[in-house]
């Protein structure tokens, strides 16, 4: 899988640890930085490269990973789930079809961090499931509202 990954300053080590973990389980990473503290900036480069289709997925994070997943989440097409446990990170996938996700590097150690990831990344969306009618419901409000 290609993902793309991105943060502000307070989360670069964070951001380092997760790009090696992604390349430990054979997906190929992209760094998009980290030095902006504007981190609605990288936030919003990673999705737009998520949405158009460059990357499969992205994975952004800052202190919290609320900025940037609220970041992330304003451009059309991105949808990130912010991870703080495995059943989170399994879910975002399988009952949600995020195509991204936020972590904080401040509220989340780097060790549990990359175990999320693996999760995250291990896990398929079915459209045929259960969650395929609620997930077509949020992309219906997302062309209503936008």
């Amino acid at each position: 899988m290609k993902l793309a990954f991105g943060g502000d300053p307070n989360a670069a080590e964070l951001k380092m640890a997760l790009i090696a973990k992604a390349q430990s389980l054979g997906h190929e990473a992209t760094d998009f930085g980290s030095e902006d503290p504007i981190y609605a900036n990288v936030a919003a480069d990673v999705a737009r490269a998520v949405v158009n289709g460059s990357y499969d997925r992205g994975v952004v994070v800052c202190g919290t990973g609320i900025g940037v997943s609220l970041a992330a989440n304003k451009v059309k097409g991105a949808y990130c789930a912010l991870l703080a446990d495995p059943y989170a990170a399994e879910r975002a996938t399988v009952s949600n079809n995020a195509n991204m996700i936020a972590m904080g590097a401040r509220t989340t150690g780097i060790e549990s961090a990359k175990m999320l990831l693996e999760i995250y990344l291990s896990n398929t969306f079915d459209p045929d499931s259960p969650s395929g009618v609620k997930v077509a419901r949020i992309l219906e409000i997302e062309e209503e509202e936008l």
